[in-house]
């Protein structure tokens, strides 16, 4: 099925997610935001939160739609901005900074499920490093889900999977966890 990916609007972010938020009412703020913060706002207040991410005119991620017009529909997200953007990954003791490289960060996907494993994480993940290329990175970086488990569920893999990556170009450039590789595509020529 072929995908429109393209820059979010706030209205193609909001539908993305859907009435409960993405994954219960993230909204995707999980890195942006202190934990005790992202969890006493969740739903509402995570939304407001990312509103104003929108509002300050920023644009955090990209949508792949399906349909066209009147009849497009946002069926998937991918969260991407300069890692400083995302202060819980700082404090993370798994996914904390590799060295010194300035990079942005792939924090989150969102797939709707009708349209999860059929390829459009991918398609997400190389608009990205376009999208990323563009806003002048030379690095960007994710933090993927290694699992030898076959099914594992979706609601525990927003950071993405690790074929993903691989099929998008990145390389395992660090492990702190037997589940959890820091992953980095160069994107200079």
């Amino acid at each position: 099925m072929p995908y429109a990916v393209k820059r979010a609007t706030w209205s193609l972010f909001e539908r993305a997610m859907g009435e409960k938020g993405g994954c219960g009412g993230c909204w995707c703020m999980l890195w942006r935001l202190p934990k005790k913060q992202m969890d006493a706002q969740m739903g509402e207040g995570n939304r407001l939160a990312m509103k104003r991410v929108f509002d300050r005119g920023v644009c955090p991620g990209l949508v792949a739609t399906v349909g066209n017009g009147n009849e497009e529909k946002p069926v998937g997200w991918i969260q991407l901005a300069d890692r400083r953007e995302f202060p819980r990954l700082e404090a993370s003791r798994v996914l904390k900074p590799v060295d010194d490289t300035p990079v942005w960060s792939v924090s989150c996907f969102y797939i709707h499920t009708p349209f999860r494993r059929k390829g459009l994480s991918v398609s997400l993940l190389k608009a990205a490093c376009e999208f990323a290329r563009n806003g002048g990175a030379t690095m960007l970086e994710g933090y993927p889900i290694h699992t030898p488990k076959k099914n594992y569920p979706a609601v525990y893999a927003w950071t993405g999977l690790y074929p993903t990556f691989m099929r998008a170009g990145f390389s395992e450039v660090a492990r702190r966890s037997p589940t959890r590789p820091i992953m980095r595509k160069v994107l200079t020529d």
